[in-house]
C-alpha cells in the first residue's frame, strides 16, 4: 500500500481529478450546512465592513481633514464610527472563523466514525492485502488532512466577496478607473492555475519523498535486531541518507516555487494597479478635476482588499492538494464493497446442538485459484475434528470458510443440519468460539479482556472462567482481576495470555469451539497445564482443531489430513498411524513416542 500511496503523489492531480474528490466529499457537509452558510454569511458581512471602513475616512478626509479647522467632536465621532465598525468587523471574523471551523471540525469526525464503521463492514480479504499501518494513517492524517479542503473553500468564498465588494467600492467612487483595474484579473487568474499546476506537482514530489523517508524509518525501527545482528548499519544510514537528500531537495524546490510565485507575484500586480491608479487620478487633475486625497486612499485600499484574497488561496493550493490526495485515498476506501459474506435476508435459526457438515466445500480468496477442493466431513456434537497438514494445506481456510469470514463458492457449510447463511452473523458469534495462537490482548484490566468489555457477564462469570481453565496465576497477581493490561499484554507470558484467551472463549458458553493452532507458541511445559484446560473446554463442545503439535489432538474422533486443499487421509489418530501414510510420516517427523 505504500507503493500506491506514492503512486498517488507521483501523478499529479488534475483540476478535474480535484473536482471529482470534493464532489465526492460534499455528502459528508450536508449534515452540518448551516455551519457553514452560517459562516458564509458573516464572510459576507465582513466584506461589507471593509468595504465602508475606507469609505468613513474618505469621507473625513476629503470633507473635514481638508478643512482650516476641525471640530474635536467631529473627530471623536469618526474615531467611534470607526472604531464602532472595526469592533463590529473583529465580533464577525471571530463569527466566520469559529463556525466555518466548527463546521469543518463536525465533518471531520463524522467523516472518521464513517470511514471506521465502514472499515468493519469490511471482509478480511481487505485486511489481508492492507498494512494496518495503512488504515491507520488513512482513518486519522487522512481525515485530519481533508480539512485543507474546506480551508480552501473559505479563502475562496472569501476571496470572492471582497473582489466584488471591493469592485463595486471602485466602480462607485470611480468607474473608469475601476474598469482599468479589470485587466489584471485574467493575468492574475492565470497566475493561480500556473501555481496551482507547478505547486501541486512539486508538493506531489516532496510528499512522496517524504512518504519514502517515514517508510525507510519504520523498517529501520521495526527491523532494528535483525540489522544489528547482520552489521547493516551502514547501508541503512547509506540509504537513509540518500533519501533525505532527495526529501531535501523536494522541499527546497517548493520553498523556491512559493517564495517567487507567491507574495512576490502579488505585490508586483498591486505596484502596477497602484501605479495605474496614480496616473489616471494624475490625467483627470491635469484636466481640471478636483482628485480629493481621501478619495486616492479608498481606492488603494480597495485595490489591497482586491489582491489579498487571491495571495492567502494561492499560498494554500499547495497543502489543498495534500487535502486532495487524502480525499482520493479515504473515498478509495469507502468505495470498497468487499464487505465480510452476507447471511439470508430472512436468517433467524439457533444453534442449539453444534453439528458441523462441510457438504462438497469447494472455497478461493481470489476466486480463480481454489486453497478447498470440494471438502467434506462431519463433526457431530460434541465431537472433536483435527485438521492436520503442510503449510497451505488448507487448514485455516477451512475455519476462516466456517466462522464466516470469507465466502465460499461451492458447496454447503451446515450447523444443525441448516445452511450457515441462514443463521444470524451474531448467532455464530455468540454460540462459536475462536481461540487463536495469537492472543491479542486490550488495554485494560484482567477481568475486561476476559468478558470483552460486555457489561451483561458478572464478576463471578469472569472468576469462574478463569477458574474453568486453570488460569491460577491470575490470583497470584497484585491487583488479580483488576490487574492492569498495557499494549499486547507485554507483562504477561505467552501461556498466561492463552489461559486469558481461553477464559474469554469460555465465558460466553459455545457450542462450537475453533482452536487455531491454540498451542503453538507456547513452551511444553506450559502446554501440559493448557491442554488439561483444552480438555475441559473441549467436553460436551463440537471441536474444530488446527493441530501443529499431533499430539494435542490424538483423542479427536476424526482427523482430517490436507494437502492443497483436499482430504488426502481421514480417520482416527490409530486408524492412520495403520495406513503409514503422510500422517504417520508427520507424527514421525515430530519425533513423538509411542506410535505402538
Amino acid at each position: 500500500m505504500e507503493d500506491e500511496n506514492q503512486s498517488i503523489w507521483a501523478k499529479r492531480m488534475t483540476l478535474k481529478d480535484q473536482a471529482n474528490v470534493i464532489k465526492g466529499l460534499f455528502p459528508f457537509l450536508k449534515p452540518f450546512k448551516w455551519y457553514f452558510v452560517a459562516g458564509i454569511i458573516f464572510i459576507g458581512l465582513v466584506s461589507i465592513i471593509n468595504v465602508l471602513l475606507p469609505r468613513i475616512l474618505q469621507d473625513f478626509m476629503n470633507n473635514h481633514l481638508s478643512k482650516a479647522s476641525t471640530e474635536f467632536k467631529t473627530l471623536i465621532m469618526f474615531a467611534a464610527i470607526y472604531f464602532g465598525m472595526t469592533l463590529l468587523k473583529a465580533i464577525f471574523q471571530f463569527a466566520q472563523q469559529y463556525l466555518y471551523g466548527l463546521g469543518g471540525t463536525y465533518v471531520e469526525i463524522h467523516m472518521r466514525e464513517k470511514l471506521y464503521e465502514h472499515i468493519h463492514k469490511l471482509g478480511m480479504r481487505y485486511f489481508d492485502q492492507t498494512p494496518a499501518g495503512s488504515i491507520l494513517s488513512r482513518v486519522t492524517n487522512d481525515t485530519q488532512a481533508i480539512f485543507q479542503v474546506w480551508y480552501l473553500f473559505m479563502l475562496m468564498i472569501m476571496g470572492g466577496f471582497a473582489m466584488v465588494t471591493s469592485f463595486y467600492a471602485m466602480f462607485v467612487t470611480n468607474h473608469q478607473i475601476a474598469l482599468a483595474m479589470l485587466i489584471f484579473v485574467p493575468i492574475l487568474l492565470g497566475a493561480v492555475y500556473y501555481y496551482q499546476r507547478i505547486s501541486s506537482r512539486v508538493y506531489g514530489g516532496m510528499r512522496e519523498k517524504l512518504s519514502q523517508l517515514n517508510a525507510k524509518i519504520a523498517e529501520s525501527v521495526t527491523g532494528i535486531e535483525v540489522i544489528q545482528e547482520f552489521r547493516q548499519e551502514e547501508r541503512m544510514q547509506t540509504e537513509f541518507a540518500q533519501i533525505n537528500d532527495e526529501y531535501r531537495n523536494a522541499r527546497i524546490k517548493m520553498i523556491k516555487t512559493e517564495s517567487l510565485l507567491l507574495n512576490p507575484l502579488i505585490d508586483v500586480f498591486y505596484g502596477l494597479g497602484i501605479v495605474i491608479i496614480l496616473w489616471m487620478f494624475g490625467l483627470q487633475a491635469n484636466t481640471g478635476a478636483i482628485v480629493a486625497a481621501g478619495t486616492v486612499y479608498a481606492f488603494v485600499s480597495y485595490l489591497e482588499t482586491f489582491y489579498n484574497p487571491i495571495n492567502e488561496v494561492m499560498e494554500q493550493l499547495s497543502t489543498f492538494q495534500d487535502g486532495s490526495v487524502a480525499g482520493t485515498r479515504v473515498l478509495k476506501i469507502l468505495a470498497n464493497d468487499e464487505y465480510a459474506p452476507k447471511q439470508a435476508p430472512d436468517a433467524h435459526g439457533e444453534i442449539t446442538n453444534g453439528k458441523i457438515e462441510f457438504r462438497d466445500v469447494t472455497f478461493s480468496y481470489d476466486g480463480v485459484h481454489p486453497v478447498l477442493k470440494h471438502l467434506s466431513f462431519v463433526a457431530e456434537p460434541g465431537q472433536t475434528v483435527g485438521l492436520v497438514g503442510h503449510t497451505g494445506s488448507g487448514k485455516s481456510s477451512t475455519i476462516n470458510a466456517l466462522l464466516r469470514f470469507y465466502e465460499f463458492q461451492e458447496g454447503q457449510i451446515l450447523i444443525d443440519d441448516q445452511d450457515i447463511r441462514e443463521y444470524p452473523i451474531a448467532e455464530i458469534r455468540k454460540k462459536m468460539g475462536l481461540v487463536l495462537q495469537e492472543s491479542f490482548m486490550f488495554y485494560g484490566d484482567v477481568a475486561s479482556n476476559i468478558r470483552m468489555f460486555n457489561s451483561d457477564i458478572t464478576d463471578e462469570q469472569v472468576q469462574a472462567a478463569a477458574e474453568f481453565v486453570e488460569a491460577r496465576f491470575i490470583d497470584e497477581l497484585p491487583g488479580k482481576y483488576h490487574e492492569p493490561v498495557i499494549e499486547h499484554g507485554a507483562t504477561f507470558s505467552a501461556g498466561e495470555k492463552q489461559l486469558l484467551n481461553f477464559a474469554r472463549t469460555v465465558v460466553t458458553n459455545p457450542k462450537i469451539l475453533v482452536l487455531d493452532e491454540a498451542t503453538a507458541n507456547v513452551d511444553t511445559e506450559t502446554e501440559t497445564i493448557i491442554q488439561t484446560s483444552l480438555e475441559k473446554m473441549r467436553a460436551n463442545r463440537t471441536t474444530i482443531a488446527i493441530a501443529h503439535r499431533l499430539s494435542t489432538i490424538k483423542d479427536a474422533e476424526l482427523i482430517l489430513v490436507l494437502d492443497q486443499g483436499e482430504v488426502v487421509e481421514r480417520g482416527t489418530h490409530e486408524e492412520l498411524l495403520a495406513l503409514n501414510g503422510r500422517y504417520r510420516d508427520m507424527y514421525e517427523l515430530q519425533g513423538t513416542v509411542d506410535l505402538d
